[in-house]
């Protein structure tokens, strides 16, 4: 349930979650986990060069069978990935249906790969009862040859071009095909599906609408018994009936759809063929069945009547919906097409009244789900923004199958691979089996997992479905995922590159948003993954320190080409690369695994040595990065002049070059604090003492980094930082100067101070440099489609916003800076946090124009009234312009919109920033200090501690503010809890709001007035 207060809600969605939990009901059996593209992935690829881009291309995919996967329209699978549902169309102008979404391969692309269609992820809940999709398909033929041709005359230094770019869409001459698909009331595996094209054009135009049902191959292989071996067969005009040894008997029960033009209602043809390469067409050698994955192409388009199964059974079935009589659907009118997919076979015919009641409820209470997540008062247009990043990040959960002894080796009945495959990638993971729903970064150009992409998921996914976000982050901790020295997988194309150690962190808040949002304190959970990250904190240290000094190598951490070299490759100059980004990650993974120490203390007394342990060696780091060793063995990674931290070439002994280049790599270390609040040191005895010992034995390391150690701050804090005041002050300077790191849309990735003065350096003849790109990388380094030389990126804002309410909690209104610089303002850190926090949701909130940043002035995207409420949400964004960059559906990080926007509609409920310790951390971190959560849970429910028991002599206190200033927030919230039950309190389980009084209560502080006429039944104001 979601909490709001002393007070809990259970809507329809979160019973449904519930089930699914308790494992009374499967509810997230079938969702959309078929990819949007499988083909040239490097799953697919069995080339002797690990050219996965050439091996499998687009134009293979209709006649060639996937190995590992499948791909589709709007697709639905089971959690397996066995049988699947997806949607293909025919406008009578293409060569070929539309069956999977078209974009340019890597090498293809001026920008490297890039998807080339207009579809939007509009809706979806957590346990996927109600989803929504629209593809926006031309009339005109779809222009494949004009954007691949186009494109490969752009050189890097010119944006891509684009679906916009050819007039495909001039005269509206497309379909809006929403597709929708609802879960049965009683039955979760009763799956609804409705489609609605809607003809946009200014003439009748045909369409086609063929739903797909098909079943994976994995008979093909030599590992299953050919008995096993599934099947669908029509048994009616209207029914299909398909059989699988692991799914069972499943029904496909069609409906007739309403004629075009007031004319016949239109039949749809079931037709069969198997889901079987096409080997005839692709190399010449004849097929081993005469019915094949292309069927449906060429018994529609070709009308080669012979392509499919006469006797109607295959593994693969579609059913053909021709809307084409009278030249086909007239202007502003629409195409309705209505089936259903069942475990039970069907007694009567569908009733279209009651199958669109069931769909419309759905969407009424995902309505009602998604208004209790962020119940108070909120911009329509935040609140959309929100519900729609949410919902793409619930589109993008995908079946992921992999299994490296096969993949490298080969199947029984298949040829064997190139052997030189082998040595090509990923050779040293070989523990690898991997089938699970994963959550991927974007639904085409990445349908693969990245592990620190994965962990800025769950931010978000923990606010609608911690459950899923735990799971995702405890997979890659489980044995078949994390390497057994400890390493955690980065992405296919390179299991062993390394990402920034972000999963401590996102452990811990995934841990402490399901806390405060749903009352559920799940400590198996935290300390089972705690245990793996153990594990992979010493790989860090063995593997990544190789000094032994504590200053860390990582390789490009991430950010691609941020640097001056490939930090993945040796570096041409000799000597290693000391990276002050790597070392600012350690200190703050050092943190967060002290963090997760002392919450773990609460109930296990052990933990308090770990926590002692992770504060030292935080210490050893800070002291390592920021100074100078005796001897002079090392130079600093900070440097005085500049005010600024600097990666450094370390050529041995005294000899280092920093290379001065103002980059994320130079904030990255702000990342690392935390404070230590009194109410905590007071209930550890043991770490207490173990820390008071290191301020008076280790005085010198202390005082150097931190002084605050032994100088307390707001609230009788001790703050754990990297940087002191004097040096945070110092970089702030630059960071938040807008000729420098701040813009419009966030903080850049690359200081603008590099447009003008690039860095380079000579070696051996070749010059590589650094200058400042806003927007394309203009660099073809890790592949040229994603660019950390100016742009803006949401996960590492999102982090720099969390350091500095960090900073704010210890300095509090002690320390204000300029913001902007030379703006003649100055704001505490805390203001800055939220100034930033705004600047990036005008990435995607309208102006006093209309427009949105990241449309990049697209008339269309901006005004059209059919397209101006749906948004795609960019894996980066323009770093002075704020236009949307590289993949375009990367709800993964960039989802963290969402709990920005959370997080800024609950700041209304404070007129002023928290002003106590706990209050404070509770509001920017979710943190408790007793083992019951403030404010408690109803006395019916309990936070469940789970099985790790109660063994600490960590006591139970509700906290130690100061008595009045506590009943103080206590009234200053109540009338705002008042405002929020009552909204709550007046709906029914429908979402309509009842007829009651209006509370005689005022408005509460920081918020507007809250007294509204009756509303409209969605919910909005009239």
């Amino acid at each position: 349930m979601v909490k709001h207060g002393d007070y809990e809600y259970l809507t329809a969605e979160e019973k449904r979650l519930k089930e699914d939990r308790e494992k009374t009901k499967y509810w997230k059996k079938w969702g959309p986990y078929l990819a949007e593209r499988q083909w040239a992935t490097v799953r697919e690829d069995y080339s002797h060069d690990g050219d996965a881009w050439g091996h499998f291309p687009h134009e293979h995919a209709r006649s060639r069978v996937f190995r590992w996967g499948e791909d589709g329209i709007a697709g639905v699978s089971d959690s397996h990935g066995r049988q699947c549902i997806s949607f293909a169309f025919w406008n009578e102008k293409d060569d070929f249906l539309k069956e999977r979404l078209f974009g340019l391969s890597n090498p293809q692309g001026n920008h490297g790969e890039s998807l080339k269609e207009c579809h939007f992820h509009v809706d979806n809940t957590p346990t996927h009862s109600y989803m929504k999709f629209l593809y926006k398909y031309p009339q005109r033929k779809f222009p494949y040859e004009q954007l691949v041709e186009e494109n490969a005359k752009r050189g890097r230094d010119v944006p891509e071009y684009t679906i916009f770019d050819t007039g495909t869409f001039d005269d509206e001459r497309y379909w809006d095909i929403f597709i929708e698909m609802a879960k049965d009331t009683e039955d979760e595996e009763e799956l609804l599906f409705r489609v609605t094209a809607w003809n946009r054009g200014p003439e009748p135009a045909p369409l086609h609408i063929i739903p797909h049902v098909w079943f994976r191959n994995t008979w093909s292989w030599g590992y299953e018994k050919p008995e096993d071996k599934p099947s669908i067969k029509k048994e009616s005009p209207m029914l299909a009936h398909s059989k699988h040894p692991k799914l069972g008997d499943r029904w496909v029960q069609l409906s007739e759809s309403p004629g075009v033009d007031g004319g016949e209602n239109v039949h749809p043809e079931l037709i069969f063929t198997e889901n079987e390469t096409n080997l005839k067409k692709l190399y010449n050698v004849e097929n081993t069945t005469p019915y094949v994955k292309d069927a449906f192409h060429r018994y529609i388009v070709d009308e080669e009547t012979d392509a499919i199964n006469p006797e109607e059974t295959g593994t693969k079935s579609a059913a053909w919906f021709a809307f084409d009589e009278n030249d086909g659907v007239m202007p502003g009118e629409c195409a309705v097409v209505r089936f259903k997919f069942k475990r039970t076979a069907p007694t009567e015919d569908i009733d279209e009244e009651e199958f669109d009641d069931i769909i419309e409820t759905r969407k009424d209470e995902a309505d009602e789900f998604y208004y209790r997540i962020s119940p108070l008062p909120m911009a329509d247009d935040l609140r959309n923004i929100q519900r729609q990043a949410l919902s793409g990040m619930l589109w993008t959960k995908q079946y992921y199958h992999f299994i490296w002894d096969q993949w490298a080796k080969g199947d029984p009945t298949m040829p064997p691979p190139p052997p030189e495959r082998k040595k090509i990638r990923n050779s040293q993971w070989r523990h690898m089996y991997l089938d699970d729903v994963l959550s991927m970064p974007d639904c085409w150009e990445y349908p693969f997992f990245a592990a620190w992409d994965t962990a800025f998921h769950c931010i978000p996914l923990a606010m609608v479905d911690p459950e899923f976000a735990k799971k995702q982050l405890d997979l890659l901790t489980r044995e078949w995922y994390m390497h057994p020295n400890g390493q955690i997988p980065a992405y296919e194309w390179n299991f062993g590159d390394v990402n920034p150690p972000v999963h401590a962190w996102a452990t811990f808040r995934t841990f402490k948003i399901e806390r405060k949002m749903y009352g559920r304190e799940d400590l198996d959970f935290l300390e089972r993954v705690f245990q793996k990250l153990l594990l992979n904190f010493t790989w860090w240290v063995n593997r990544k320190d190789a000094d032994g000094n504590n200053v860390f190598e990582g390789g490009f951490l991430g950010l691609d080409n941020i640097g001056l070299f490939n930090r993945s490759e040796p570096l041409p100059t000799g000597g290693t690369l000391a990276q002050a980004d790597s070392t600012g990650w350690m200190a703050f993974y050092c943190l967060c695994m002290l963090n997760i120490s002392l919450e773990l203390a609460k109930h296990r007394r052990t933990y308090e040595d770990i926590a002692s342990k992770f504060f030292e060696h935080f210490i050893l780091i800070s002291d390592a990065m920021s100074f100078e060793q005796e001897g002079g063995e090392r130079a600093s990674l900070w440097n005085d002049k500049d005010g600024f931290y600097y990666d450094a070439i370390s050529y041995g002994g005294p000899w280092s070059q920093q290379l001065p280049v103002k980059s994320l790599v130079g904030l990255i270390p702000l990342f690392a604090v935390s404070t230590l609040e009194p109410e905590l040191m007071r209930k550890f005895p043991s770490f207490k003492k173990r820390v008071d010992w290191f301020i008076e034995n280790k005085s010198d390391v202390a005082e150097r980094n931190l002084a605050s150690l032994s100088r307390k701050g707001k609230g009788d804090r001790m703050l754990l930082s990297l940087v002191n005041k004097e040096r945070l002050v110092t970089i702030l300077e630059k960071m938040l100067d807008e000729d420098e790191f701040l813009s419009d849309y966030g903080i850049r990735s690359l200081s603008k101070f590099h447009k003008e003065n690039p860095y380079s350096m000579d070696v051996n003849g070749q010059t590589f440099t650094v200058d400042y790109v806003p927007g394309d990388s203009n660099s073809g380094l890790f592949g040229g489609n994603s660019n950390w030389r100016g742009p803006i990126w949401l996960c590492v804002n999102f982090l720099l916003i969390e350091s500095l309410l960090r900073f704010h909690m210890f300095y509090g209104e002690s320390l204000k800076v300029e913001c902007p610089k030379g703006s003649g303002e100055y704001m505490h850190l805390g203001h800055v946090a939220e100034e930033i926090q705004h600047r990036l949701q005008h990435l995607f909130s309208r102006d006093e124009q209309g427009r949105r940043a990241i449309n990049g002035g697209n008339d269309i995207l901006d005004w059209n009234p059919n397209w101006r409420e749906y948004l795609w949400f960019h894996e980066f964004f323009h770093a002075d312009e704020g236009t949307g960059l590289g993949s375009s559906h990367q709800t993964g990080w960039t989802g963290l919109i969402a709990k920005m926007i959370h997080d800024s509609g609950l700041n209304c409920r404070l007129p002023h920033t928290p002003r106590t310790p706990s209050v404070a951390a509770a509001h920017y971190f979710d943190d408790i200090f007793s083992r019951a959560s403030k404010p408690r849970p109803p006395r019916s429910r309990r936070l469940s501690t789970r099985s790790i028991g109660n063994r600490s002599d960590f006591g139970s206190v509700a906290g130690d503010d100061d008595e009045e200033e506590a009943k103080k927030r206590e009234r200053d919230d109540a009338k705002v809890l008042e405002w929020v039950t009552y909204r709550l309190g007046t709906m029914n389980g429908s979402g309509y709001e009842e007829e009651e009084e209006e509370l005689a209560v005022g408005p509460a502080p920081g918020v507007a007035s809250w007294r509204e006429d009756k509303k409209e039944p969605n919910g909005e104001s009239k």
